[in-house]
């Protein structure tokens, strides 16, 4: 795990050679561990190491091929490196690291090499034999890599990097805003790719490589998760199968040097990673971490520390209370130049940097949810039909009675669940699935707003479910927790892992009926059912809760004077982007306790934040 970054001229010598130090700089949290650098006049590459494999130095990175034409720099993991570095017993290697591999693999198949990766990565080849460089993505989006084109007519040049504010190190990259990204984040609370906020600056798809020779950019998607079809199978055959699967993913994936760390709370995801890893490692190299918050409907560290006590790993709680968040927001909105309103990746941070102390890999359930059908988004398209059905006059009735059932700041509540549904059920599929994950903030807030364009991902399944849990995959997972999870995690130097987008657990979920994923109104059916042979029922059936932040109530207590100046009509009115009325008639519905605006709310507030760190209005 690493930080790679680097900038390639288009067959002329680098204007600005002397920012690759700086752009180490800017990444040096995602490897503290060791620093090494390529450089000639056209091409400079640096990496900022994290020792996971191979802990000698002799592995840090870029690794060059022999003769020294083609360079190598990869941030992530390669599982299937033990079986390519068998398929080529004569490469001069020159460590055991498992990036390394990549290298024979690539000097006989070309870019045919990647799709034959099992693994999270963002790689970076430069081919000086064609003047190539080729930037490539693992195929959920687990590991993310960006980059910049500038110069123009006075000769191109490509920066690239794993975080977006090393590419601002550069002087010729642009703060300028992308209106079209700001207005999906405040549809979304998150900015789809291949955008950024900032128009200069893209990121490189999932499951896709960019090929860059001679001016000429080239993108080639090599993983489409909407080829897979949904094949029948039987469901004691689909229960062994996702068994044996899981199985083999967590056994890849505590592969490690180090020892390992799981996320916990108790429920039913992140309870299999710690069970599995503890079978495949033993007991006294796994250790679990779950967020003890002070407000008791947040709070799921009694259940994880049960669960660590029957599987006798090593548990640390980690306070979550007003002053650690505070610690956190302050840390993650200087950390992160992206605005993602998942208030989650608080607690996430909190986390790492607890784990920090006593490991460097960690396993999270990040997956789990959109292949085996586990949001409650998914019973309410279930239920859509139904409702839909009913007289006119009945909805009315219903949307009038739960709408009079007073706000509740509490976590997940069933006046919180209902409302969302009764207000979107009778809305298209795909708009009421964008609606109940969004933000909540009206699209005329964005005083920019024009006609949105569609969401690139949007699959064309006839099946709602079918095709809301690969929106899901290929949207709310890849941009919004799949980043969370990365930025919150390398902030403390610790690299995450998900065993559920292992590549084999991907093809075989994405081809199952939704019926085994959601059986009835019981969510991820066909995973429950193969854990009963891991974990006890009590576990297996508890409801879910996930991560979350008491984020009502703080807005109008500990957070009260921080949002008043985020939001204040004159700083609002200054900046030129928001319509400061609607804001301040969300606010005001808030703080009365008339509405929970919690999410609509926080997602502004992270806006303003970026705004104010990282932004040029």
């Amino acid at each position: 795990m690493c930080g790679i970054y680097g900038m390639v001229a288009d067959g002329a010598a680098l204007r600005y050679p002397e920012v690759l130090g700086y752009m180490g700089e800017a990444l040096r949290h995602r490897g503290p561990d060791g620093h090494a650098e390529f450089t000639r006049a056209d091409a400079v590459i640096g990496t900022e190491r994290l020792r996971i494999i191979d802990l000698h130095e002799r592995a840090d990175q870029p690794f060059a091929a022999p003769g020294s034409q083609v360079w190598l720099e990869c941030n992530g993991e390669i599982y299937n490196a033990p079986e390519i570095r068998k398929r080529y017993p004569d490469y001069p290697y020159r460590s055991q690291s498992d990036v390394e591999t990549i290298l024979p693999l690539y000097l006989e198949r070309g870019v045919a090499a990647i799709p034959e990766l099992d693994g999270m990565f963002g790689l970076a080849i430069w081919d000086a034999r064609t003047h190539t460089l080729i930037l490539a993505r693992d195929r959920a989006g687990e590991k993310p890599l960006f980059y910049a084109k500038v110069g123009g007519n006075s000769g191109a040049e490509v920066i690239f990097a794993s975080e977006l504010q090393c590419l601002l190190r550069h002087p010729e990259v642009s703060r300028e805003l992308d209106p079209a990204a700001i207005g999906e984040y405040l549809r979304f609370g998150y900015i789809p790719e291949p955008r950024t906020p900032f128009r200069d600056v893209r990121r490189v798809a999932a499951g896709t490589f960019v090929r860059f020779t001679n001016s000429e950019e080239e993108a080639v998607r090599y993983w489409d998760p909407e080829s897979f079809r949904i094949q029948q199978i039987p469901a004691r055959e689909a229960v062994a199968e996702t068994r044996r699967l899981v199985e083999r993913a967590v056994e890849k994936q505590v592969m490690s040097d180090v020892p390992v760390g799981v996320f916990t709370s108790g429920g039913l995801d992140s309870s299999i990673l710690a069970t599995l890893a503890a079978k495949f490692i033993g007991v006294d190299r796994v250790h679990t971490y779950s967020a003890a918050f002070a407000e008791q409907s947040y709070d799921e560290s009694p259940v994880a520390e049960e669960l660590a006590k029957r599987i006798q790993t090593r548990y640390v709680p980690v306070p979550t209370d007003a002053r650690t968040l505070l610690e956190a927001l302050q840390s993650v909105v200087k950390g992160v130049a992206e605005p993602l309103a998942d208030p989650a990746i608080l607690p996430t941070f909190l986390l790492a940097r607890a784990a920090r102390q006593h490991v460097k890999v960690v396993l999270s359930g990040e997956g789990a949810d959109e292949l085996f059908g586990g949001y409650p988004t998914y019973i309410g398209h279930k239920l859509a039909p139904v409702y839909d059905a009913m007289p006119s006059f009945v909805r009315a009735i219903l949307r009038r009675a739960v709408q009079r059932v007073p706000s509740s700041t509490k976590k997940v509540t069933l006046e919180f669940l209902l409302k969302r549904f009764v207000s979107d059920a009778e809305k298209p599929w795909i708009e009421r699935h964008l609606a109940w994950f969004g933000t909540g903030l009206p699209a005329d807030v964005f005083k920019l707003h024009a006609e949105m364009p569609e969401l690139p991902v949007a699959p064309s399944s006839a099946d709602p479910l079918a095709g809301a849990m690969l929106l899901d995959y290929r949207s709310y997972l890849r941009d919004n927790l799949l980043v969370k999870v990365d930025r919150a995690t390398m902030l403390s130097s610790v690299e995450a892992r998900a065993p559920f987008l292992d590549r084999d657990v991907t093809r075989f979920a994405l081809s199952l009926p939704t019926d085994l994923r959601l059986r009835r109104f019981e969510t991820k059916w066909v995973l429950k059912k193969a854990a009963e042979r891991w974990l006890p029922k009590d576990v297996i059936y508890r409801r879910k809760r996930g991560l979350s932040v008491p984020i009502a109530s703080w807005l109008n207590d500990g957070l009260r004077s921080e949002v008043d100046r985020l939001l204040a009509p004159e700083r609002l009115r200054s900046q030129g982007l928001l319509d400061e009325r609607i804001v301040g008639d969300l606010l005001a519905a808030h703080r009365s306790g008339r509405a929970n605006n919690a999410k609509p709310l926080w997602a502004l507030i992270i806006l303003q934040y970026w705004i104010e760190n990282w932004g040029q209005v």
